[in-house]
């Protein structure tokens, strides 16, 4: 499989903002890798099987459960230790796992802002395909500028799955995704902007891209705890870590 080249992102924290219920929090990470470019249309198909119709593109019309398993298969095709396990439709993540895995909300976030505090890690026109580019599908991947941990595409072009529950008080398994689309304008392609969906469901402008790292602990890490999904789809009050 062609290589899911990765950079790694040193330790530091992050502070997440959840507009609806009003509230903040801040997670300390420990250091980890997350993939240069989201995961391509090559990539994939060399996964699944399926024609490339843009090789350089990124994937999208990929579901979340789609996403979590060809992590799984990358990681089985490299030699390493899958981070997921299935009941079902159920997905249980082994945080001790070395394998390829999709960031965490609180990974992805920090990791796009790069050290930047404003809502882009630059200027919007030279690091994200928006819809100010007038184009009408996403672009080859690496054509902006990278932010300055040589992340490419973490704002625009495709929006991208990360492992963390949206809001399941309100949303049920919504799963989440970041980071804006080709399609949509500068309010949207923020790095703290936060949208989800079905894991189950596809959008034409929706990706992932890869983290890796394991960490100590049954249910927690990143964070990202079981504990806290179950508190918040019981209390629509404050969030918990």
């Amino acid at each position: 499989m062609s290589d899911l080249e990765l950079a790694r992102i040193p330790a530091g924290e992050v502070t997440l903002h959840d507009a609806r219920r009003k509230t903040r929090w801040t997670v300390a990470l420990e250091a980890f890798e997350i993939g240069v470019y989201p995961v391509t249309e090559q990539q994939l198909a060399e996964v699944t099987g399926e024609a490339a119709a843009h090789p350089r593109r990124p994937a999208r019309e990929v579901s979340w459960l789609r996403a979590i398993r060809f992590c799984n298969a990358a990681s089985e095709w490299e030699g390493l230790d899958p981070a997921y396990s299935f009941d079902g439709e159920d997905v249980t993540w082994h945080v001790d796992a070395d394998g390829f895995r999709l960031p965490t909300e609180a990974e992805w976030e920090y990791a796009c802002r790069a050290g930047s505090t404003g809502p882009h890690y630059g200027p919007l026109a030279e690091v994200a395909w928006t819809s100010a580019d007038g184009v009408a599908s996403p672009q080859h991947v690496g054509g902006k500028h990278p932010n300055l941990f040589g992340l490419f595409d973490t704002l625009g072009n495709v929006w991208e799955w990360c492992w963390d529950l949206l809001d399941p008080a309100r949303y049920d398994d919504y799963r989440v995704f970041r980071g804006g689309g080709f399609a949509d304008d500068a309010w949207s392609v923020r790095a703290s902007t936060r949208r989800g969906g079905p894991p189950r469901v596809t959008h034409d402008d929706v990706g992932f891209r890869v983290a890796r790292g394991g960490f100590e602990g049954a249910d927690a890490a990143q964070g990202w705890s079981a504990r806290a999904d179950v508190e918040r789809a019981l209390s629509d009050g404050p969030l918990t870590r």
